[in-house]
């Protein structure tokens, strides 16, 4: 039987790639790691931010959609991304960081047993940096040219929050399912962990009644789990159609291959393999710098270019 190592991805809206492109890689310290398109909508950008190679675990992806409104929050719905830092005085770094930039952000506290700093980006995607306690992915990798000194970059994905009505139904899916392990459960959350004792592919759900979340800017679409190989997704594939989800099929995204399904209460999960990786159509040493195109896409390259506008800021 296969396991699930931990996060591989997480992606949200976007209303203006420029300002999200500002926020990541400039206020984050994040890397860029690869500018390319949404593969099934062309004319919109999807942005990779990670460490030094986007590895798996590290990865916030942008569609950017121009016409997104914003976002009505409320149940059934991914609603917060952690993200790890090495110390506690890392947290004290970034509240200063957050201060200098006009982020939004709370007081250093605790969430899910573990220190923690509460912020939003730009467009009000909730996130909460937490002290990874030597738990990073242990194949991040420091970008040298991050704006943030290394001693306080963020170490990839951490506990990711996940609201829903019914929190029995995504237990059964997480533990019977996926084999996670469930740590700790209160009347109203509970958290579940991929592999005992890490935090890296920690999801913390929490129940609440009410409308379901209407998505827009600053949204999260779906959360992706990690899987070694394309031998690995063929065995979950049949595990989820089995449980009686109706899934995707496996897609090739070039970058790596997935499949998408949406469990009993709507929440999108894709699961993905950890390559061929971001390198497969670019050196370590210029990632992101440049649009990136999927071969399928690559006739299309003059159409889409003149359609996508400029990221960097002048």
């Amino acid at each position: 039987m296969y396991t699930i190592p931990g996060h591989h991805h997480i992606s949200m809206i976007t209303k203006d790639a420029k300002p999200n492109n500002r926020f990541y890689r400039d206020i984050l310290g994040l890397r860029r790691v690869k500018m390319t398109v949404n593969q099934d909508s062309p004319t919109m950008y999807h942005l990779f931010y990670g460490d030094r190679t986007g590895s798996p675990g590290t990865e916030l992806s942008f569609f950017e959609i121009p016409a997104a409104g914003r976002t009505h929050r409320g149940t059934n719905a991914i609603t917060q991304i952690g993200l790890l830092v090495p110390t506690e005085d890392s947290l004290t770094y970034w509240k200063a960081r957050f201060e200098e930039y006009g982020v939004h952000h709370g007081d250093i506290t605790k969430y899910a047993n573990k220190p923690a700093l509460h912020f939003e980006d730009h467009e009000g995607l909730r996130m909460v940096l937490l002290v990874s306690e030597g738990a990073k992915v242990s194949h991040w990798e420091t970008w040298e040219k991050s704006p943030v000194p290394m001693e306080h970059q963020i170490q990839g994905m951490g506990s990711v929050e996940i609201t829903v009505r019914r929190l029995e139904k995504i237990a059964k899916t997480l533990t019977e399912m996926f084999g996670y392990t469930e740590v700790s459960r209160s009347e109203d959350e509970a958290i579940f962990q991929s592999v005992s004792g890490e935090v890296f592919g920690e999801i913390v759900v929490k129940s609440l009644d009410g409308p379901t979340e209407r998505p827009g800017r600053g949204s999260i679409h779906h959360l992706a789990i990690r899987v070694k190989n394309d031998e690995e997704l063929s065995y979950w594939d049949e595990i989820v159609r089995a449980r009686g989800f109706h899934t995707s099929g496996i897609v090739d995204r070039f970058y790596f291959k997935s499949l998408y399904f949406r469990e009993s209460n709507g929440i999108l999960f894709e699961i993905a393999t950890d390559g061929p990786g971001f390198t497969i159509d670019g050196d370590v040493e210029t990632l992101g710098e440049q649009l990136d195109l999927p071969p399928f896409l690559e006739s299309r390259r003059a159409e889409i270019e003149e359609i996508l506008q400029p990221i960097e800021e002048e």
